[in-house]
């Protein structure tokens, strides 16, 4: 089946005199979680992970990810088609810039790359040609209609400030610039300026759709109507007008002569491309809302709080569930995925999964986003690691938890309980990290793999992510990561901090809590200083840590947390899973 659309697809790019073509993983949000609609990639290439691009010319043809990935691309492509390359060791440009013939026409569909994504590839001398439509869909002939899920108010109990407020201040900030107009198409932006949420992505509350943020405060929304019920049009109010996706392009056309802010890493280089011809100024700049958004007011940060100590429930119920049913060998990856689930749905607001639960059990657990299927399912063992990563979405509050298990009655080799402790150094590095304001991720990152470098170890993924209000698990623009965008981390921001360790074809490590940026008072200080909350409440696997291994702060801090565990959550938990939770969090060291 692959092969005839690999075939089907080159002989589309004949048709339209293309010697290539790029096919990347996002949609025109550019986003991590796309409808069926947008899934071209997997479509043609059998690859699911949330990143990758592949890469088409007439004799050879690869697919990139990065290295959350790679044993999963291995596993999913086929050799014979596809060469399976790592994106930041064997960048596409470079690969294309070699491969391809010279002189090559190398086609790509504006709606699926920004321009900063664009220039990688003219940069290193190829000749990229712009699709008016996409050839994978011509070749794509079952593929899925688009979402059409409703779109619904979030309302000021959640979301903390009316989205009158919003644009006003969005407004101000393109005025003070001398801007007439912002071009927004992260659904995550529109659904934070307009207090809507929606369904048509998996996992995420996102309304599909793009909108112009004018310096008086006016918005066009464009989406499809027929989305929109009379509650949702009346919560926009009339300055924010309605229109379909096919008047977008005339509204762009009627911004000639002013002077547009467009994010050239995060919007569709289509969207540069049409206000140029149309004769306006096209401003590059980040989306106006990024920033905003990820600093979470009062009312969402108690949002927050709140919608973790209730997944907490969910969250213990199930570890204790497994502490009694993983000896027995009788449950499967699927299933204890299955069971989590089952006790998040008793808890109050649960709206479902905030991405799909990685649940990887021994040799699964080193694949870093392993998706478990059918045919990939298999028992959970007694005595080996069982690593469950897994979220949730309330309408307070997102949230994102890693845990690492053991699954038997016999004791951990000495060596795995010797990297989950240096891991865990690694975490309570991070979950204590004082730091002045001004502090990007970048500058975090190593304090979590310290304990790790010093014995020649590391992981192939950042340490941490941002986390939106009911939005989506991964959100910009900080995170703690050596490839960080020089963005300050900020208070009201959540991030999550996850370190790890992988030993392929045998187990993975990794121990995540989601993290909310606070002002710290330092008495000596002469500026400002950040710290975080830890909000993620949930024993870690004492049998995985060797104490001899933690200094006493270290102890101290894990100790204090466990004791919160305890008395945040146990009275919400029945007598059985009390003392379950009490053992479990017993003070180590």
């Amino acid at each position: 089946m692959i092969i005839s659309r690999l075939t089907a697809l080159r002989q589309e790019l004949i048709r339209r005199n293309l010697n290539g073509f790029i096919v990347p993983r996002s949609d025109e949000h550019l986003g991590e979680y796309v409808p069926a609609s947008a899934e071209r990639l997997a479509w043609l290439t059998g690859f699911t992970g949330s990143a990758g691009l592949a890469a088409v010319l007439p004799g050879s043809a690869a697919v990139f990810t990065d290295g959350r990935y790679v044993l999963q691309l291995m596993e999913q492509t086929d050799a014979d088609l596809w060469q399976r390359l790592h994106i930041i060791e064997q960048p596409p440009p470079a690969w294309l810039a070699e491969q391809a013939p010279a002189g090559g026409r190398i086609g790509y569909d504006p709606l699926l790359l920004s321009e900063e994504g664009l220039a990688r590839y003219t940069e290193v001398g190829l000749t990229m040609v712009p699709v008016e439509t996409n050839p994978v869909d011509a070749v794509w002939s079952d593929r899925p209609a688009a979402p059409a899920a409703t779109v619904i108010p979030h309302p000021l109990n959640y979301a903390g400030r009316s989205a009158e407020d919003k644009r006003n201040d969005m407004a101000g900030a393109l005025s003070a610039t001398k801007q007439d107009a912002a071009v927004l198409t992260d659904p995550a932006s529109i659904a934070w300026l307009l207090n809507i949420r929606g369904g048509d992505v998996p996992f995420t509350p996102f309304a599909l759709g793009f909108a112009l943020l004018h310096a008086d405060g006016a918005t066009e929304l464009f989406i499809n109507p027929a989305k929109l019920p009379p509650e949702t049009r009346a919560w926009l109010s009339n300055a924010v007008s309605v229109a379909d996706r096919a008047a977008l392009a005339p509204a762009l056309d009627r911004l000639a002569g002013k002077t547009v802010r467009v994010d050239a890493a995060g919007s569709p280089v289509w969207f540069m491309q049409r206000l140029r011809a149309a004769g306006a100024t096209v401003v590059a700049a980040t989306d106006p809302c990024l920033l905003p958004k990820a600093c979470k007011n009062e009312i969402e940060q108690q949002g927050a709080r709140d919608a973790h100590a209730r997944d907490a429930v969910a969250v213990c119920r199930f570890l204790h569930w497994l502490s009694t049913a993983t000896p027995t060998g009788q449950e499967t990856e699927m299933s204890a995925a299955a069971a989590l689930l089952s006790f998040r749905a008793q808890v109050d607001g649960f709206r479902g999964e905030s991405f799909p639960a990685i649940s990887g059990a021994g040799e699964h657990g080193a694949i870093i986003h392993y998706r478990v299927t059918e045919a990939s399912n298999r028992a959970i063992k007694p005595n080996e690691v069982y690593l469950i990563d897994s979220g949730a979405q309330y309408p307070d509050g997102t949230t994102d938890i890693t845990r690492t298990v053991w699954t038997g009655q016999a004791d951990p080799p000495a060596e795995l309980r010797a990297r989950v402790t240096r891991v865990m150094r690694g975490h309570i590095a991070i979950a204590t990290a004082v730091f002045p304001q001004g502090v990007g991720g970048a500058h975090l990152d190593a304090m979590a793999r310290r304990a790790l470098w010093q014995v020649g170890l590391d992981y192939d993924h950042g340490t941490g992510h941002g986390v939106g209000s009911y939005l989506s698990v991964h959100e910009g623009p900080v995170s703690i990561s050596r490839l960080a965008r020089p963005v300050s981390i900020a208070a009201g921001m959540i991030l999550s901090n996850e370190p790890g360790f992988y030993l392929p074809d045998h187990y993975g490590i990794r121990l995540e809590n989601l993290l909310l940026v606070r002002p710290v008072d330092l008495a000596a200080a002469n500026k400002p200083f950040l710290g975080f909350e830890t909000l993620t409440l949930a024993p870690f696997d004492r049998r995985l840590l060797d104490p001899v291994l933690m200094n006493t702060e270290e102890l101290d801090w894990l100790n204090a947390y466990h004791a919160r565990v305890v008395d945040v959550v146990g009275p919400r938990l029945s007598a059985m899973e009390r003392g379950w939770l009490t053992a479990a969090c017993a003070p180590i060291g």
